[in-house]
């Protein structure tokens, strides 16, 4: 049955392709095939509570602790596509996280001819998309190789000038992985005010969750490969109900692979996550705001917890120590009013004065599980974006993060400046 299933759907695609439109051809050759593009952003920041690790152990010795600063690049991103013709397309993000990596092998002159290796700079680089796509119709696109997982609305709108705040906003980016890329299949389409995606990944990895970013890190892999003995499914869809108003509904649901390698080595513990988001933008004249909440669950987080809290831990062990919440949970909005278009109907640049709220929670306990109240916490911020182009933008921000009462809450002032765009296109 799965070969003659497989058979029909190899038949129809053939069928579909030839069925498509020849004039493709002239449509591409009038456009660019090659398209260059990216994002960045870099951010002054100054913290006005203690940074050491063991603070919402021990409250009281960190009350009055000096504040700390903190200069980064959080995100610097080449976007390279092409349009082979004939409806094919490929797209490729690479991503260097903080600054990228530095690592060198250098022989010590002055140490007795000592070979070492040196790691010069922190952060991450990342091939965050790879993809070929085949269109067949406006409301018919098969995507596959390195794809954005669109769960949530920071998933979906991650450039520095689709937010308010200095960094992505707090709640969704530390509960689930963002950008969250995988390998993967993506079918997309446009059916008139609709948008539609459906992806399949593999389930994550829940040796890497844990208490303070609930299943963020899951879709990394220490391994040169991704486990996919467990298999995810994900659905986004967007609404233009108006021009300016957009409302989205995205889910996820899937296994877990408990780090399942070798398989015939592993103790499997079955984990079924589900996640689900609403979230809606208005872009007017005057006025900008978003909102999303996210809201998740995971089957056996207990077991999967007490697993990750016996598992292997050496020095370089990659997996989590701690347990993982059942539940997670984000809510936020943002409301932008642009000061320049309140004086002018023609202005030309835009200074948007926004405020934004978010609640999140990393770790909701079941039953037999302990607690740690520093997981549940409220945010709030008040800044400028001043935007002299469409591509780049400046922003200044306050923020307050408040924790339970018993925990010191946490202001901080950054600011950054970012761009987003198209160099050729």
């Amino acid at each position: 049955m799965r070969n003659n299933l497989v058979t029909s759907i190899i038949l129809l695609l053939t069928i579909t392709a030839h069925a498509a439109p020849q004039q493709a051809d002239t449509t591409t050759n009038a456009r660019p095939r090659l398209t260059i593009g990216g994002y960045g952003e870099a951010v002054a920041s100054f913290h006005m509570h203690s940074d050491n690790p063991y603070r919402y152990m021990y409250p009281d010795r960190y009350k009055k602790a000096e504040g700390y600063g903190r200069f980064d690049l959080p995100h610097v991103v080449l976007m390279v596509g092409y349009d082979f013709g004939r409806g094919w397309r490929m797209g490729t993000e690479i991503e260097f996280e903080h600054g990228g990596v530095e690592a060198a092998i250098e022989v010590e002159g002055d140490e007795a001819i000592e070979v070492e290796h040196e790691i010069e700079r922190g952060g991450e680089v990342a091939l965050e998309q790879f993809w070929i796509e085949r269109t067949f119709a406006p409301w018919l696109n098969v995507r596959a190789g390195m794809i954005i997982v669109p769960v949530g609305h920071t998933n979906n709108y991650h450039l520095p000038t689709e937010f308010f705040t200095v960094y992505r906003p707090e709640g969704e980016s530390t509960i689930l992985p963002c950008t969250w890329h995988q390998i993967g299949v993506s079918l997309w389409g446009h059916i008139g005010p609709l948008r539609y995606e459906a992806v399949v990944v593999p389930g994550l990895n829940s040796r890497l969750f844990n208490n303070a970013q609930w299943v963020n890190p899951g879709a990394a892999s220490p391994y040169e490969f991704a486990v996919a003995n467990e298999l995810a499914a994900a659905l986004r869809l967007d609404y233009h109900v108006l021009p300016s108003l957009r409302i989205g509904l995205s889910g996820y649901m899937g296994g877990t692979n408990n780090d399942a390698y070798p398989k015939a080595n592993s103790k499997v513990i079955d984990g079924r996550l589900s996640i689900a988001s609403l979230d809606a933008e208005y872009r007017g004249r005057l006025v900008v705001a978003r909102g999303s909440t996210v809201y998740g669950h995971l089957q056996n987080a207990d077991a999967i917890g007490v697993s990750n809290r016996h598992s292997d831990k050496s020095t370089f062990s990659p997996y989590a120590h701690t347990f993982v919440g059942r539940n997670a949970m984000s809510a936020g909005a943002e409301v932008g009013i642009d000061l320049l278009a309140l004086m002018s109907t023609n202005a030309q640049q835009h200074l948007l004065l926004f405020g934004r709220y978010e609640y999140y929670d990393t770790y909701v306990p079941s039953g037999n599980q302990s607690d740690y109240e520093w997981t549940d916490r409220q945010r709030l911020a008040v800044g400028l974006n001043y935007f002299p182009l469409k591509e780049v933008v400046i922003k200044a921000e306050y923020s307050y993060r408040m924790l339970k009462p018993q925990y010191n809450p946490e202001p901080s002032i950054s600011l950054g400046i970012a761009y987003a765009g198209f160099f050729k296109h």
